[in-house]
């Protein structure tokens, strides 16, 4: 990441400057484009934020509204009304002309991607698995890149995450995932928000991984306001408490977390492999082998075409190692 994250960057000056008609225009752009990424396994909502340059705010107006509702909260509690007073100055204070704009952007090009993806999963599985592949092997370098300097045990630490995601994701499907149970719902809403704070992991592949994808985004296409609340009540859960332990270990843990997060990233890339049983056994390359290395190379390129530009437009990160 560029510079540590902080509730201050939510605050910057620039803040002032988000009303001008010009920058709501170029704030919307930017949301639909992080929104239209994030319906795509592999491809980060995060690492867009990255490139199109809102992500600090993005994620220090976040750390910033949890707070001001945790103290208006308390405050409440505890009738303190200089507490109280204090966290919904800090609500009123976000820069809500970017917020609005990002989220409506985002908003309009999620909902118009998502009919277009359930369809590609539903009706050609094999080819879109293949793409997703290609996208999310592209994407390792992220977090491979933002550790830094990788020791000797590192390479370890990544192998052994990789190994226990590649187990969990072999697990037969738990049951009809057409229709999911609540609590499954939330579940994997609130960790799928974490792709917010960590550029290189895709909200959308983490879905995948729980074999929601496709009922997210056809609950999506389809208007279904009871799987898009408890998804949003599991998203907004997602950020009380993943976000904000993310970002405490990334502050203070931030080489070893992305190393764990790259053997994660490997290991689950077996949940895309294109040919599998209904049980999720693996199977050898059958069916459109000669199309689904293609579509998996267009993948691969599509992502490596966002790093690069991520490379171009924001300066070298500078990252700090811990000693484990």
């Amino acid at each position: 990441m560029s510079q540590p994250i902080t509730e201050a960057t939510a605050t910057k000056p620039t803040a002032t400057k988000d009303t001008a008609p010009s920058q709501i225009a170029l704030n919307l752009v930017r949301g639909a484009l992080i929104g239209t990424v994030e319906t795509v396994p592999g491809v980060s909502g995060g690492t867009v934020a990255l490139v199109v340059g809102v992500y600090e705010r993005l994620i220090g107006a976040a750390s910033s509204l949890m707070s001001g509702v945790k103290e208006v909260a308390v405050g409440t509690v505890r009738k303190d009304s200089a507490q109280r007073s204090a966290g919904f100055q800090r609500i009123k204070n976000l820069p809500w002309a970017l917020l609005l704009a990002i989220f409506l952007g985002m908003g309009v090009a999620v909902v118009s991607m998502a009919h277009m993806m359930s369809y590609l999963v539903e009706d050609q599985p094999v080819l879109t698995s293949a793409a997703f592949f290609g996208m999310v092997l592209a994407s390792l370098y992220v977090p491979y890149n933002l550790a830094g300097k990788w020791r000797g045990k590192d390479w370890l630490y990544a192998l052994v995450a990789a190994v226990i995601m590649y187990f969990i994701v072999s697990m037969p499907p738990a049951g009809d995932m057409s229709n999911p149970p609540w609590f499954l719902i939330m579940g994997a809403a609130a960790v799928a928000i974490a792709a917010l704070v960590l550029p290189g992991l895709s909200g959308s592949f983490l879905l995948l991984s729980f074999g929601l994808y496709h009922s997210t985004m056809s609950a999506i296409s389809t208007f279904d306001l009871t799987y898009i609340t408890l998804f949003g009540l599991g998203a907004v859960l997602g950020l009380a408490t993943v976000v904000k332990g993310l970002e405490w270990v990334l502050e203070h843990h931030h080489h070893i977390t992305l190393v764990v997060l790259t053997g994660v990233m490997l290991g689950a890339l077996r949940a895309l492999w294109p040919w599998k049983t209904d049980t999720n056994d693996l199977l050898a390359v059958g069916d459109q082998a000669g199309a689904a290395l293609i579509w998996c190379l267009v993948g691969f390129a599509l992502v490596a075409l966002v790093i690069l530009a991520d490379k171009i437009f924001n300066k070298p990160k500078v990252v700090h190692q811990e000693t484990i």
